[in-house]
């Protein structure tokens, strides 16, 4: 008996009909509004990528204080490298000098000096009311009025016999720590008063011969890099002065003296110089220009 194929109602087929031209309909509208705004082809993470691909390659970071200037890993390096160059080169040059001396500072050096200063309460109290020196912030007019023998006149006298100013002290842009910068501004803006109360002159041989008393006290990289390379150019009399004087008289010294950077040197003016120096285990050096006469004298 052959087999007879049901058959549909007309409303049924009708509705069935309706429904699948609204589908298509729907699903073509659905594809024209894709393609209008611009979905096909095209990945959820698209957008990002693109914006991936519109941003710069390298994206400073926001400086972390006033003149902070921040680096790549990098640009650390070439700043090293540039600066060590050029301060061999040219050591006259402070540009040099001070680059290099803030691409060493790195934070494990810092750090230490920071223990230091919290460990005790005349660092403590640097530490919280952030001192910045400046010929306006000591009044140098005044210090000239205070009594002789004084670390007051003994710095500006310094000052003055020199030919500098506390002013010429730039202020640190390479370090990325705001308090490890200020640790390192405390350091630069206090080598006057190291070289006045040991009678330094600026010259490049008492520069030397402080970088290593300084390097020995506070530990930073940048002072010993000066006291190790600095002596190879200079004079052969400049050296034998170096390693036979005042090498060694900072050498004794490194054993004796308290942590520099722990003097509010502000604060302390009116302190008789010498006295200052005994307490604070300071051996004054032979005068270093003295010295050098004498050798002209000699010649």
């Amino acid at each position: 008996m052959p087999l007879v194929k049901p058959q549909v109602a007309p409303s049924r087929q009708f509705f069935t009909l309706a429904f699948t031209a609204a589908s298509q309909l729907y699903k073509s509208t659905s594809l024209a509004d894709q393609l209008e705004r611009g979905e096909i082809h095209r990945g959820p993470n698209h957008d990002e990528l693109l914006a991936r691909k519109k941003a710069p390659l390298f994206v400073r970071p926001e400086p972390n204080y006033p003149q902070h200037v921040p680096l790549y890993g990098f640009e650390k390096a070439l700043l090293f490298v540039g600066s060590a160059i050029g301060a061999y080169l040219h050591p006259e040059r402070n540009e040099f000098i001070v680059a290099l001396g803030e691409s060493t500072a790195l934070p494990y050096f810092l750090k230490q000096l920071k223990v230091q200063m919290l460990n005790d309460p005349v660092g403590r109290q640097i530490l919280k009311e952030r001192p910045y020196i400046t010929s306006e912030s000591l009044n140098l007019a005044k210090l000239k009025q205070y009594p002789d023998n004084t670390l007051a006149r003994a710095y500006v006298d310094w000052l003055e016999k020199e030919g500098v100013s506390p002013d010429t002290r730039e202020p640190v842009r390479f370090i990325d720590d705001e308090e490890l910068a200020f640790i390192f501004q405390r350091y630069r803006q206090c080598h006057d008063f190291y070289h006045a109360i040991t009678g330094l002159p600026i010259v490049r041989e008492g520069e030397i011969a402080l970088k290593l008393f300084e390097f020995l006290n506070l530990k930073i990289p940048f002072a010993g890099l000066g006291a190790l390379f600095a002596p190879i150019p200079i004079k052969k009399s400049q050296r034998s002065r170096l390693f036979n004087i005042y090498y060694p008289w900072a050498l004794k010294n490194s054993f004796t003296c308290k942590p520099l950077i722990n003097v509010y040197w502000e604060n302390i003016l009116d302190r008789d110089v010498d006295q200052l120096r005994h307490e604070l285990g300071i051996e004054k050096p032979p005068d270093m220009r003295q010295l050098r006469k004498a050798k002209i004298t000699t010649l």
